[in-house]
């Protein structure tokens, strides 16, 4: 069989706990909603919960946060002493996740080698982000993994499988008859619920030797039209920046290991779920923004003057909706340079934040950016969605596609912590 960078893992699930309370949302959402998470924290309250293994990333540059942090870690080793969380070896989940809209997202639980992964530009890894790594953005979540001796995935990566031959046929009862169910749940704040099956080993074996497959580099080259571009299998979906803190981490280690530590070491590798692209249930999700503490008025100015011949409604180019409140409109930007809208958008907010100060948030949803943009010294932008299909393709010609392009769905129907896996 060849090599795979997916393979089964030792991930610890919880017990003797309410997992409602246990499983909280990916912690790099609700950024600029921070009652969602003191909603979170009261509901949780003393019970056993990942909110206490996580660090929201609202509060990332907060002033205690050396401290949030050591809390965690202690929490950590608590669970870890107190028997809360229970080891399956080599094991492969299954994931069934009922989204809150009906729908079901199937998901695969395992390991990822970072060997095979770079977040670097212009990289030819197996693994690679799809869109651009902030790099400011990975020392302070280096901070948080470092000394934890588990880690909890909220990543979520894709494979390009049109044929739905991997996971989908697990669903099957002949195919749920052989495997263990091990946990289903009701996931809070209209989280949807989710299952885990355990999969046997002859399942996990065929799931290995079918991502075999998918990384041959002939069927590879045939299926992208891709001759001599190195082999793509694993495309990053969410939690990018926490699967860059995971390459980073490994990397400073690493340089301190003798070459057969370098082997098994736990910290080499990183738990994920895997999706395929072609669920059903995945839809991309266009990524808005908001801007804070900016003068809207010079931002709009400053940004018809960054292109020539942007002008205010509709016309060939790339159209950019703007939200202030009680108001929208479109710019118009003509012969642009960079493939989609946010690429135009994203160049030019950059370089204003750069020289005028402010701030900005990424946000799911137009309702939320009609709400935040009532902030003083705010505005908003929409921006179209983006075709699943292009994906791929894009990722493998073009590299990265500009940070926050898309979403998989909606805040709520993000990755909800709950499996975690000894990282030391």
């Amino acid at each position: 069989m060849n090599e795979t960078a997916f393979s089964p893992a030792n991930i610890l699930i919880p017990q003797d706990c309410g997992l409602t309370k246990w499983a909280v949302v990916a912690c790099d959402q609700y950024t600029s909603q921070p009652e969602y998470w003191q909603r979170v924290d009261q509901y949780v309250g003393d019970a056993p919960s990942t909110l206490r293994l996580i660090l929201p990333e609202s509060k990332l540059e907060s002033d205690n946060v050396d401290q949030e942090i050591q809390k965690i870690n202690q929490t950590m080793e608590t669970y870890l002493e107190d028997g809360r969380l229970q080891e399956l070896e080599n094991a492969m989940i299954f994931l069934e996740r009922k989204l809150s809209g009906g729908k079901t997202r199937l998901g695969l639980v395992g390991k990822l080698d970072l060997e095979q992964y770079s977040y670097e530009k212009g990289s030819g890894t197996p693994i690679r982000a799809t869109e651009g790594t902030v790099l400011s953005r990975i020392p302070p979540r280096m901070k948080v993994r470092k000394n934890a001796p588990i880690e909890l995935p909220h990543i979520m990566v894709l494979i390009d499988d049109p044929d739905k031959a991997i996971m989908e046929p697990l669903l099957s009862q002949e195919n749920k008859k052989q495997m263990q169910m091990i946990y289903s749940t009701t996931l809070m704040e209209n989280g949807g619920r989710v299952s885990g099956y355990l999969l046997s080993k002859r399942q996990a074996d065929k799931v290995q030797a079918q991502l075999s497959a998918l990384a041959d580099p002939t069927r590879f080259a045939q299926f992208y039209h891709a001759e001599g571009k190195p082999v793509l299998t694993y495309a990053m979906g969410d939690g990018n920046h926490s699967l860059a803190t995971a390459k980073a981490c490994w990397e400073e280690l690493k340089a301190t290991l003798s070459p057969e530590e370098r082997e098994t070491h736990p910290a080499r590798y990183a738990l994920v779920e895997l999706v395929n692209l072609h669920d059903d249930s995945l839809e991309f999700e266009p990524i808005h923004r908001v801007l804070f503490g900016v003068d809207p008025k010079k931002l709009m100015e400053d940004l018809l003057a960054a292109y020539p011949g942007t002008h205010y409604g509709e016309g060939n180019g790339h159209q950019i909706t703007y939200v202030l409140p009680g108001e929208k409109g479109i710019v118009t930007v003509p012969n642009p340079t960079a493939q989609l809208e946010v690429g135009t958008l994203q160049t030019f907010l950059d370089r204003y934040l750069e020289e005028n100060g402010g701030k900005i948030d990424y946000i799911h949803g137009e309702d939320v950016v009609t709400q935040l943009v009532n902030q003083p010294d705010s505005i908003g932008f929409l921006l179209p969605g983006m075709g699943k299909d292009q994906l791929f393709p894009t990722v493998i010609f073009d590299g990265a596609l500009p940070r926050k392009t898309f979403s998989m769905g909606e805040a709520h129907d993000k990755r909800f912590y709950l499996e975690a896996r000894k990282i030391k």
